[in-house]
């Protein structure tokens, strides 16, 4: 039986974090597209690939880690983001969201961190809403280190072995 052809998506890497807010944005890949607007660099992922899809399930496994946090946090948590997918008429877009906020209806809703590319009329700031289940990935800053960002660690291998290395000392390990 053949397979339909991947669908690409997009993906974004924060790095810089400074006093827990996440302001700048790199992404990687054989494609690499800069934006005008927010100068976000723009990598796509095949909707097979089995590592991204791996990573995908180890973080919304781990989502309770994520929302212990948000609750609770501890006075050097900080940063609470979430991606997430939204649907496209070309497959799908991950983002990050920024200022994530239960509602009362079990819904969530956040800001876009960074600009859209395939949602029109969608810009970086703006407030959308969304269910757990387009939750692709979580993180936040603990001690200025990155916890979570699950789908960050399959880009690593992508990336310039110095940005790379600038990132993975910036993600906390276990």
């Amino acid at each position: 039986m053949a397979s339909a052809p991947s669908q690409p998506l997009r993906w974004a890497v924060f790095i810089a974090v400074m006093g827990g807010t996440i302001y700048g944005i790199l992404t990687i890949g054989t494609k690499r597209e800069v934006l005008a607007e927010d100068r976000s660099p723009v990598v796509d992922v095949r909707t097979a690939d089995m590592e991204m899809n791996a990573a995908i399930l180890r973080a919304r496994d781990t989502l309770p880690t994520f929302w212990a946090s948000y609750d609770a946090p501890k006075p050097s948590e900080t940063g609470h983001s979430l991606k997430v997918r939204f649907p496209t008429r070309k497959g799908a877009e991950h983002i990050w969201m920024a200022e994530v906020t239960k509602r009362p209806d079990g819904s969530y809703s956040g800001h876009f961190a960074n600009e859209p590319r395939d949602l029109p009329g969608k810009h970086s700031g703006d407030q959308v809403q969304f269910a757990q289940g387009d939750i692709s990935d979580w993180m936040f800053m603990r001690n200025g280190k990155i916890v979570g960002g699950e789908t960050i660690k399959p880009l690593l291998k992508s990336m310039p072995k110095a940005d790379a290395d600038a990132l993975r000392a910036r993600m906390e390990q276990p």
